[in-house]
């Protein structure tokens, strides 16, 4: 297994930009390589774009699309940036996936926008693959969530456990 992290992204709001004054907010292409340069990270990583999408608009094929990148990466670190309406169901998808610690995460606000959490996020999901034993896990403002006890909390902008 090699010691880089994998980084796959998919779209979501993480991804977000408004392309012209009469736009609505549109999928970009990824956020995360220039917010890893601009935060001055060093950790061995590599990016691949594995889609541009709303995490609406993900169906079947495209979570197995992402299922089958993680297991075919060679790290055992991987971290997913996803659109926060799907994250727990493609985070279920992804359970079973042996010896591997997979972090998803992404924002409530673009990147782009000044008042984003996405900053935020990466970094603690970075620190979070680094450290938590091998599983699936969602990482979002501060917190760890399993996602097959998890669902987002649209009205509080957060993600919480059931029951």
């Amino acid at each position: 297994m090699s010691d880089v992290i994998d980084i796959f992204t998919t779209g979501g709001t993480i991804d977000k930009v408004y392309f012209d004054a009469l736009s609505e907010f549109q999928i970009g292409p990824a956020a995360i390589p220039d917010m890893l340069r601009e935060n001055n990270v060093h950790v061995a990583h590599r990016v691949t774009q594995l889609m541009r999408k709303d995490s609406l608009e993900l169906g079947d094929a495209d979570r197995e699309a992402i299922r089958a990148a993680v297991a075919a990466s060679d790290a055992s670190r991987i971290l997913v940036t996803h659109g926060t309406d799907t994250m727990v169901v493609t985070g279920r998808v992804l359970a079973g996936i042996a010896g591997k610690t997979i972090v998803m995460t992404g924002a409530m606000q673009p990147a782009s926008v000044r008042a984003s959490d996405a900053e935020f996020n990466v970094g603690f999901a970075l620190a979070a693959v680094q450290t938590l034993p091998p599983g699936v896990y969602v990482a979002m403002n501060g917190m760890i969530f399993d996602p097959a006890k998890t669902v987002k909390d649209r009205a509080g902008a957060r993600f919480v456990q059931e029951g």
